[in-house]
């Protein structure tokens, strides 16, 4: 076995962030953003300690916001090595930079004030990215479902030819469950709290001995601290960390996303199967090595595949809330840099294909059409049913007498020469000819599609159009998929 070496090469390389994931969610979750916020944070508790009255210079902290960005990494890293302490680290390397504020960075506070307080503006960050690009997949499939509102196409039940349907309502099936996210996504976001100045054990003592007793300054410090960092509201009662059901309903909401992105992609990859509608593919794309003919889904796959690790990762967050002890423990730590990171970026990664795909779909009318004309003369015999009750028949021997005519004309499809020939059957059958016409009725599916097209146009009024017009700030473009 070959040794590593140190180029970038002989290690793990994370998917997500290589081949998947957007610039944008990475940086969020990366160490200059995550570090960046804890000396904000620092600079937000030693504003708020000097308004309050404590002995801290305006030269202090204007020295501490000179170095939020300038992060000597290479002096944390070489401290926490030494103290095996993250937060003492960077508070060390903070120092080094800052002199004259050395002495009051972090001052009163417990490591959680900076760890914690950044893990919940990274995912309020994190769902805020999450919500525009869910309004940017719904607005293509809007679109979608606006050209195609009334072209029939067939629907399955037990994917099995069932009745006709639209292009366009079926498109609406799929925004609609994305209308569920993004209401979850934005209520997460909305509902964010902030952990606020909480101490070592949720009691804020150190902040009461600091204020020599003043409750009502211990308040205020923990309020301005709060809308410094843009948080309205900071939780009443705490143990040194936040409750970890935070993070569940998160991932929860993110993993609603890998849902509806689940089922989209299923559908398409079952549709690109029947060469109904396929997603895009590029003039030089390969679908196969062996096979030079295919044009396998790939883009689907893909978000089916992420889409199981986003959902399983739920399961971390559930976890990881019930096995917390008392005020804290550390066993969460660990699990969280892995699983809350990976959820975020793990559902960014789909979206940017989910928005790839949407904003190029590819409908094939005249195999739809073909497809529709094998399956039609099924279709209407419901219609051939009730027309036939209503002129007084019974409806259940009329039922048993098309169900045998309808078996017989599969059995000819399969079997026998692919023509289906149910209509003429029916039309040979003295119980059922009065109500069968002329076959021009089998001839144009348009006419059992019911309320879909009327459907379409009222979920995009009513429920569509309000929300994208919230999000009308937020650029159309088509999603990234770098692989």
């Amino acid at each position: 076995m070959e040794k590593a070496g140190k180029n970038s090469r002989d290690r793990f390389e994370h998917p997500l962030t290589e081949r998947y994931a957007s610039e944008e969610m990475s940086f969020l979750f990366s160490p200059r953003f995550k570090f960046s916020t804890w000396r904000r944070l620092w600079v937000a508790l030693a504003r708020a300690e000097k308004a309050l009255g404590l002995p801290i210079k305006d030269s202090q902290i204007r020295e501490m916001e000179r170095y939020v960005s300038d992060i000597n990494f290479e002096e944390a890293e070489r401290i926490e090595r030494q103290t095996r302490h993250d937060v003492m680290a960077h508070i060390k390397a903070y120092g080094m930079q800052a002199k004259s504020a050395a002495g009051i960075i972090h001052l009163g506070a417990t490591s959680a004030y900076v760890t914690d307080n950044a893990d919940l503006i990274q995912m309020r960050e994190g769902l805020r990215l999450t919500a525009g690009k869910l309004a940017g997949i719904i607005r293509n499939l809007a679109a979608f479902a606006e050209m195609y509102a009334a072209m029939p196409i067939l629907a399955y039940t037990h994917f099995q030819a069932a009745q006709p349907t639209t292009v366009g309502k079926r498109a609406c099936l799929w925004i609609q469950d994305l209308l569920m996210d993004l209401n979850a996504v934005e209520e997460a976001a909305g509902d964010m709290p902030f952990l606020g100045v909480k101490g070592a054990t949720g009691t804020q003592a150190s902040f009461l001995d600091l204020f020599d007793g003043d409750a009502s300054k211990v308040e205020r410090l923990d309020a301005a601290v709060a809308r410094g960092m843009g948080f309205r509201e900071t939780l009443p009662v705490a143990g040194q960390t936040y409750t970890r059901k935070v993070d569940f309903k998160v991932l929860c909401a993110l993993a609603g996303v890998g849902i509806s992105a689940h089922k989209f992609a299923n559908d398409l990859r079952l549709l690109c199967h029947m060469k109904e509608i396929e997603e895009p593919f590029e003039k030089d794309q390969v679908g196969s090595s062996a096979m030079a003919y295919k044009r396998n889904p790939m883009r689907a796959e893909r978000m089916t595949a992420l889409a199981r690790h986003l959902v399983v990762l739920v399961q971390d967050a559930a976890f990881t809330a019930c096995c917390q002890w008392l005020e804290r423990t550390l066993d969460d730590s660990a699990n969280k840099r892995i699983a809350v990171a990976e959820a975020f970026l793990t559902c960014d990664a789909i979206l940017e294909i989910f928005l790839n795909v949407t904003s190029g779909l590819m409908v094939n009318g005249k195999v739809i059409e073909r497809n529709l004309r094998r399956e039609m003369a099924f279709m209407i015999t419901e219609n051939i049913l009730m027309r036939a009750v209503k002129a007084g028949g019974d409806r259940q021997k009329l039922h048993a007498r098309i169900r045998i005519h309808s078996l017989e004309a599969a059995r000819r499809i399969k079997e026998g020469d692919g023509v289906n020939d149910l209509m003429e059957r029916m039309a040979s059958d003295p119980a059922l000819a009065p109500f069968v016409g002329d076959g021009a009725e089998a001839a144009d599916a348009s006419r059992y599609t019911g309320m879909a097209g009327r459907q379409t146009r009222k979920c995009l009024r009513e429920k569509v159009a309000p929300v994208l017009r919230r999000y009308r700030s937020i650029a159309c473009r088509e999603g990234r998929v770098r692989v």
